[in-house]
């Protein structure tokens, strides 16, 4: 029985990976053949008033060299023909091509401080409530509405007629096979697509000053965008593969690989640098407490995710980092876990979502001073300072559970966590007992299990993406953690919620 291969490339805002899931008859496996890291890279420039300004960029370069050498190794190892090629990236950012197929400059990374304040100009030009009633999408730094309209102020001088925004998945479509279109997951994180029709709305681009020809057409999960392009297929040595439109917001791709029995009781946390915490909907919500919430209706796959953005595993991640720098090697995820086990329970709480989380210089000293700032005793130890990390973390999954519970007016049976923060036991036993509620953990890899499902079904291999639940099921391991400790967390919820009215 022969074998049909998809490529998977899943692009985190810290590091990417390429997957190969190979379907045989009834089964599937999937294979990893590249793992990279990447971050954003700081430049300090002068502008024409000569003031100097940090920028971060994406090495948009280094992402799409280790793309190929994915394709590489899966010529040398796999086969020589692929049956379809897809690509995920986190939810944000993208650069201009020009009509000659030239990058119109660097790729802005979404920390960067440009977008300080675009927020409230967007706000400024357009009625917060009118935003959300369109788009259903809440207010972030880095929102796409906020960029461009920062592009439109300050550098549409540099925009060639004719020139086109891409977003982060349709750039690396554009370098792989000349793509210029972008499916609805993406576009609708954007906070310019009109949520109810899937297309981007006049209204919000006229307001902004967009023009609508800059934007590339929208396309449903699925979609055949285009073939790999004919001399890197010759260079590489593979047939011109599909390129599909998958669900290319890494989110949406984790959420399609979520192996639910019930959308209606099922709470599911993608979990990695960003949580996102949410449920699936079949209609979006624009309500007063959903706006209140600052809740998100997202592009799914004939669905909507319904969540929040929430801080994740990045505050652990710029500890790690700062302490590195400090020590001069890094600490290993083992060793983090051991002196969470060791610190004591509850010494204090954070925000995780405060913005001094955001992108500060120095992610220790800003925690010392959030805890002085709410009252709370400044704590130098590592364990504890990761502990309080933690233990916050899951109070926050309970906080957005209680707001979407509220604004969908349902309650939760069950949460499930996927991504490669799955892996964190502790955290997820934190969950459990934060929330009282059983959590089921994986697959670890989601979003590329997901962006390949949607590959497979684009492709005809299975009928429909209900078919790739069981074939999840028997690939993946998922792991149950019961609530063990909850009245002693249901104590010290009302401590957790004080804080977040304090800061």
């Amino acid at each position: 029985m022969s074998e049909q291969h998809i490529f998977a490339v899943d692009l985190g805002a810290s590091g990417g990976k390429c997957f190969v899931g190979t379907f045989k008859g009834g089964d599937f496996s999937m294979y990893e053949i590249n793992r990279f890291s990447h971050d954003g890279v700081s430049f300090f420039s002068r502008d024409r008033t000569k003031t100097v300004a940090e920028r971060c960029y994406w090495n948009d370069t280094l992402l799409y060299d280790n793309i190929i050498k994915g394709l590489h190794r899966f010529r040398r190892e796999i086969s020589d023909r692929v049956d379809g090629i897809g690509i995920d990236t986190w939810g944000t950012d993208g650069g201009f091509v020009t009509p000659d197929g030239d990058m119109a400059g660097k790729i802005y990374c979404y920390r960067d401080h440009r977008l300080d304040g675009m927020m409230d100009e967007v706000k400024r030009r357009i009625d917060p409530a009118h935003i959300y009633e369109i788009t259903g999408i809440h207010f972030q730094p880095f929102n796409v509405s906020n960029q461009l309209l920062w592009f439109i102020q300050n550098r549409r001088h540099t925009l060639q007629p004719g020139s086109l925004y891409l977003p982060m998945p349709t750039v690396f479509g554009f370098y792989l096979g000349g793509v210029e279109k972008i499916d609805s997951t993406w576009a609708s994180v954007t906070q310019l697509m009109d949520c109810r029709t899937s297309d981007w709305s006049e209204d919000i681009l006229k307001r902004l000053g967009i023009p609508h020809e800059i934007m590339p057409e929208i396309v449903a999960p699925g979609f055949i965008l285009g073939t790999l392009e004919d001399l890197l297929a010759d260079r590489i040595g593979l047939n011109r593969a599909p390129i599909i439109a998958v669900a290319s917001h890494d989110t949406a791709s984790a959420y399609a690989a979520a192996p639910i029995r019930d959308t209606k009781e099922a709470l599911i946390i993608s979990s990695g640098t960003w949580s996102l915490v949410g449920k699936l909907i079949p209609k979006p919500i624009t309500s007063a407490s959903a706006m209140k919430y600052n809740l998100s209706n997202e592009g799914g796959i004939e669905n909507i995710r319904f969540l929040k953005n929430c801080m994740g595993l990045w505050i652990v991640q710029e500890l790690r980092r700062g302490w590195e720098k400090a020590d001069g090697m890094e600490m290993g995820w083992e060793k983090i876990v051991s002196l969470v086990t060791r610190a004591k329970p509850f010494s204090a709480f954070i925000d995780p979502d405060a913005p001094c989380f955001f992108n500060p210089p120095d992610m220790e000293a800003e925690i010392s001073q959030y805890l002085l700032r709410t009252g709370q005793q400044r704590f130098t130890d590592r364990g504890t300072l990761l502990r309080i990390v933690y233990e916050s973390l899951a109070m926050k999954y309970r906080t957005v559970l209680e707001e979407i519970s509220d604004a969908c007016g349902a309650p939760f049976g069950v949460v499930h966590i996927i991504g490669g923060g799955c892996k964190n036991e502790l955290l997820n036993q934190f969950t459990a007992d934060a929330t009282g509620l059983p959590v089921f953990a994986g697959p670890d890899e989601a979003t590329a299990c997901g962006n390949i499902m949607v590959q497979a079904k684009a492709v005809g291999i299975i009928p429909s993406l209900v078919n790739s639940h069981s074939l999840i099921l028997d690939t993946f391991s998922i792991k149950k953690y019961e609530p063990l400790n909850s009245p002693q967390w249901n104590k010290r919820y009302g401590e957790f919620t004080g804080i977040l009215t304090r800061a």
